[in-house]
């Protein structure tokens, strides 16, 4: 588990008697400790960046001087020229257009000079801001000296700074772990929300189709009740046909026994076929109607009479 750089430099600081009274603020002159560091690495570039634009514009009017001369010399050959060749006045002209050129660039180059010498102005202005600057964090660095030489630790103070960098690295990825897991969690919880709000809407959906279900449920059996009903009134029905159907059936059989008794026949028809037993009683009858009707015609007297 990493310590807090605050407890780290506490504890580094307790393993050895203290020359003097530690500053209460110790991340402050850390802090000033490390800008005066990099305060004195950026003195040492502006010397550097300072020393080499003076070399560069020394060597820049070495150059501007020469060429000032070498210009003179031209020009003063140049009017020598004008005078003699006459004739050849377009060629002066053009030599003169390209003195006026190198005229105007020794020009430009002594506006770059002046610029050189205002920027190596403001160097210095810097240097002296930058030295106010080491000076008012100086007791900050002597102070990390003292911490240096009572830590059994450290032995120069980049290595202190470095420590406390890699400590300040270490707090910063767990900030930034702790954001992320908070993200994560916020998001999880909004996720769940979400599902239990749709769980709670399918509830809701399935208890609506459930009601809907026992609704229909009542109705079919209600619908049920009234198809049993009915089956049981056909049933009743289909028992009185069939006692009827059997009584039809006896009857027919007494008749087609008479029948056959009347005529003196064995009968040669099954009990089961009703139909041919009908048909023979129907043909008895037949014959009976044929014979009531011939002896209708033998006697005409009335049936009284008789």
């Amino acid at each position: 588990m990493a310590v807090p750089w605050e407890e780290y430099f506490r504890l580094a600081l307790e393993k050895t008697p203290r020359a003097e009274k530690t500053p209460v603020h110790e991340d402050n002159y850390i802090s000033h400790a490390t800008q005066l560091l990099e305060k004195k690495q950026e003195m040492v570039e502006m010397e550097e960046t300072l020393q080499a634009k003076k070399e560069e514009f020394k060597v820049k009017m070495a150059a501007l001087k020469q060429r000032r001369e070498a210009l003179e010399q031209k020009e003063g050959a140049l009017k020598e020229s004008m005078i003699r060749f006459d004739k050849f006045l377009k060629d002066t002209e053009a030599k003169q257009n390209r003195a006026l050129r190198r005229a105007e660039e020794e020009r430009r180059k002594e506006a770059e000079a002046e610029a050189l010498e205002e920027e190596l102005e403001g160097l210095v202005q810097k240097k002296e801001r930058l030295e106010r600057t080491m000076n008012k964090y100086r007791p900050f660095a002597q102070y990390l000296e003292q911490v240096v030489a009572q830590s059994e630790e450290f032995q120069e103070i980049p290595e202190l700074m470095a420590r406390f960098g890699g400590l300040a690295d270490i707090q910063a990825i767990l900030a930034e772990r702790e954001q992320a897991l908070h993200q994560a969690l916020e998001e999880a919880r909004l996720e769940l929300l979400r599902l239990v709000e749709d769980k709670n809407d399918e509830v809701l959906r399935q208890n609506n189709r459930l009601a809907d279900l026992q609704l229909r449920l009542e109705e079919v059996r209600t619908e049920a009740l009234q198809w049993e009903s009915r089956w049981v009134h056909i049933q009743n029905t289909a028992a009185q046909k069939t006692l009827l159907l059997g009584r039809i059936k006896m009857a027919a059989l007494n008749l087609y026994q008479k029948v056959c008794k009347q005529r003196k026949e064995v009968p040669a028809l099954a009990m089961e076929d009703t139909e041919g037993q009908l048909e023979q009683v129907q043909l008895c009858f037949q014959d009976l109607s044929a014979m009531l009707a011939k002896s209708h015609q033998g006697d005409p007297r009335p049936p009284a009479d008789r």
